[in-house]
């Protein structure tokens, strides 16, 4: 992934280079990527910022991973690697994921800043660390350890 521009410019950058290179698989995927962006930015009339963009993304690499589980349940392991090397290619579009003692820290300073003590004000913490975490970390699995702090 080119590091210079917007993560749009380096898909349709990317994309030229794969075309170039015979690179189908590569070329598909982030043809897909560009493609559920565009549809998000005509639905809303409107071209897509880099949060919007990540947003985006973050969505299809959550789909994948979801499609992976159930593709395993299912025993068919020709579509699980399909979907993890779909998911491969479109995560390096998002930057860089934080670590587990990362992810920790920004909880808790989100609470505390928050002052959240139980469940009702999951939706404040969450509000903090959405934009935080955006494309780098698993929204659901930070979901679980923000009940798990206020359930405490």
């Amino acid at each position: 992934m080119a590091n210079d521009g917007t993560i749009k410019e380096s898909l349709v950058a990317d994309m030229k280079s794969a075309m170039r290179a015979g690179e189908k698989f590569r070329l598909a995927t982030i043809r897909l990527a560009l493609a559920a962006i565009k549809q998000i930015e005509v639905d809303q009339r409107k071209e897509l910022d880099e949060t919007e963009v990540l947003q985006v993304l973050d969505k299809m690499c959550k789909q994948r991973r979801e499609s992976m589980s159930q593709f395993e349940q299912a025993g068919r392991t020709d579509l699980v690697e399909k979907e993890q090397a779909e998911l491969t290619i479109i995560a390096e579009y998002l930057p860089q994921a934080l670590s587990e003692s990362e992810v920790e820290q920004l909880i808790t300073a989100a609470v505390t800043q928050t002052g959240a003590s139980s469940m009702r004000e999951m939706g404040a913490v969450m509000a903090i660390l959405k934009p935080q975490m955006q494309g780098r970390a698993d929204m659901s699995a930070v979901s679980a350890l923000i009940k798990s702090k206020l359930s405490n």
